[in-house]
């Protein structure tokens, strides 16, 4: 399976990226960023747009023609946004990079990293849910091939890797000693990273029964 990977520097892409070069099925993964992994592995093909501008897809049509699957783990926090923002780094920012894809290549899979609570209505009173809402929604009906989101609860980072919001690494060095029961006792509402990552390449490779890949799915399809 070769797997193109936005996102690749984050808290969730480094996991990504990483159970990517782990799994034996992952015969490449193309990673798309404004800077380098950093990564020397001979699966890891790095595409990286010094200039910023991640969804300049025109130039890699070629590589991205015999992609399988893309995980979108491009995000940002709502935290201090307006809704004109959030959305343009968010519901805007993906739909030009989806859109792109499904146009250079139908049959690809496209898994996108949402989050739990994400208003599929688009009306509801939490802003990030409805603009989450309105990006699942708009990349379902693009025609992909296959298209699942996934909506994980708080996410524990594992193997060192760290968020790039400093409150959340703060945040989880206090809950460091509980972070393993507490992902056992409450499936519903959290998580790993690495389970998270397991997962989306089991449903990139096997497919799932519904399109929204809720936590406990997660944590069932991650802990194979």
């Amino acid at each position: 399976m070769k797997v193109l990977l936005f996102g690749a520097t984050g808290m969730i892409g480094q996991a990504v990226l990483r159970e990517c070069l782990l799994d034996p099925s992952v015969s490449q993964v193309i990673t798309v960023g404004r800077r380098p992994n950093g990564g020397t592995d001979p699966k890891l093909v790095e595409i990286v747009e010094a200039d910023g501008d991640v969804t300049r897809l025109a130039p890699h049509e070629p590589q991205l023609r015999e992609v399988d699957a893309c995980l979108f783990c491009l995000g940002v926090t709502s935290i201090g946004l307006d809704e004109a923002e959030y959305s343009r780094l968010t519901y805007d920012l993906t739909l030009a990079i989806a859109r792109q894809l499904v146009r250079i290549n139908l049959h690809m899979t496209f898994i996108y990293v949402s989050g739990a609570g994400t208003d599929s209505t688009e009306h509801g009173r939490s802003m990030w849910a409805r603009v989450k809402g309105r990006t699942e929604n708009a990349l379902l009906g693009l025609g992909f091939h296959a298209a699942y989101m996934f909506r994980p609860g708080a996410v524990l980072p594992q193997h060192g890797i760290r968020s790039r919001t400093a409150w959340y690494n703060a945040v989880y060095t206090l809950i460091r000693p509980i972070a393993a029961p507490l992902a056992q006792l409450s499936p519903r509402h959290v998580t790993t990273s690495d389970r998270l990552a397991r997962a989306m390449l089991v449903v990139a490779r096997d497919g799932f029964a519904r399109p929204n890949v809720e936590s406990t799915d997660i944590n069932r399809l991650g802990g194979r």
